[in-house]
């Protein structure tokens, strides 16, 4: 027998009028229902509760539990009995009794042996409970027999994630959204959902009021209705030690897994943890090329400094030469300085910080571009354009 929670009585009300025909005595019987909540007449749940009357559905996550009778409905007496249940799934096999694995000496007539047995389903798919019994007679014949409880295991939640890379030039943050559906036929309550980072990767969780866990920015209420989505977002930071070699950050990198708690309306609960979630980082070609101070706001005809650092990320020592081009004449930001300049030999995954000058000549939002890095070995040019992006102001503003 499968242990579950019980559930409310429903009630369904018979809604008549005096006037009609026998109103009176559906009124009466109305009143005189007693899965009626009191106060409530036409309220659809009553405040009793009643045990399921089938079997149930099981959802990923949550704890299925089972209570195994042996009754010895002969006359006989029952020596060594043993009792084995095993739960048979598309991958494994688990032993889940847990009464001794010795035998226990006898069993008198009409007297039972019970157990009750729990497991945290983990899989998808069929599950078989195999209940296993040995006994032996007083005749000395040993018996036994096995009955078999297939019951299908569903999925709770549907989750959905989307990665975006924080290309803002200075740092390499990612932001992770978590679409969490409820795909249950009832409502569940969302406990606890939070993202455990790996070890390249600290997290900041982006989903609660100035960073305070208790203001939640979907309420006080984390109710979920079947078919409903809710969305979570995550900041995750490469760790510092990423950074002493940029291999680590091309290529496919594991980000985390998203640890997700809920409840259902009888107090139920249940857990589902993803799979590592990974995602592609975007490839920066041999050279890498980050503004690490930039101001925000300049005056216009005002001169201003940048800093740029470059990341040989290749495998070989790099010659570099800088070239500072003025792309197009309505451009708002002009390059001061020399340009030609030679940058040295700059070894694998090593890193050299530049300062150089603009000037603003139009207002309003301008990007900067126009960056040419030379390398002499193989006389090949990386461009890089709209780097970063600066206000001009007016000078009367």
């Amino acid at each position: 027998m499968r242990l579950t929670k019980p559930t409310l009585m429903p009630h369904q009300p018979l809604l008549t009028e005096s006037r009609d025909l026998c109103g009176d005595v559906l009124n009466r019987l109305n009143d005189a229902e007693i899965a009626k909540t009191p106060g409530l007449g036409n309220f659809p749940l009553g405040n009793l509760l009643t045990l399921p009357q089938n079997f149930g559905n099981i959802f990923l996550g949550e704890t299925f539990s089972s209570y195994i009778s042996v009754h010895n409905d002969s006359s006989q007496l029952c020596k060594e009995i043993t009792l084995k249940a095993d739960l048979q799934t598309g991958s494994q096999r688990l032993s889940l009794s847990s009464v001794s694995s010795q035998p226990i000496p006898e069993l008198q007539p009409d007297h039972s042996i019970d157990d009750v047995i729990h497991h945290e389903v983990k899989e998808l798919g069929t599950h078989i409970l195999v209940c296993a019994v040995s006994y032996m007679l007083t005749s000395g014949e040993r018996m036994q027999f096995r009955k078999f409880f297939k019951f299908q295991v569903l999925k709770p939640l549907d989750v959905k994630t989307k990665f975006y890379n924080a290309e803002d030039f200075v740092s390499d943050e990612v932001y992770l959204e978590a679409q969490i559906q409820n795909i249950t036929p009832g409502p569940i309550y969302m406990e606890h959902v939070s993202l455990d980072p790996s070890q390249q990767y600290t997290a900041l969780e982006l989903n609660s009021k100035d960073g305070k866990f208790d203001h939640p920015v979907f309420g006080t209420m984390d109710c979920l209705s079947p078919n409903d989505t809710r969305q979570y977002l995550y900041c995750l930071t490469p760790r510092q030690e990423l950074y002493a070699d940029t291999r680590l950050l091309k290529g496919v990198t594991n980000i985390g897994k998203l640890d997700i708690v809920w409840k259902t309306t009888m107090g139920e609960r249940g857990r589902l943890q993803t799979s590592q979630l990974q995602r592609v980082a975007p490839g920066y070609g041999d050279i890498r090329l980050t503004v690490e101070s930039v101001p925000d706001t300049i005056a216009l005809e005002s001169t201003f400094d940048i800093v740029c650092r470059i990341t040989n990320c290749c495998e070989r020592t790099m010659d570099l030469t800088l070239v500072l081009q003025n792309i197009t004449q309505s451009s708002g930001l002009l390059w001061c300085g020399v340009s030609g300049r030679q940058l040295g030999k700059l070894p694998q995954n090593e890193s050299l910080d530049i300062t150089l000058s603009l000037i603003a000549v139009i207002p309003g939002l301008q990007t900067i571009s126009g960056l040419r890095l030379t390398d002499n070995f193989l006389k090949r040019t990386y461009e890089h354009d709209e780097i970063s992006q600066i206000f001009v102001v007016s000078s009367h503003t």
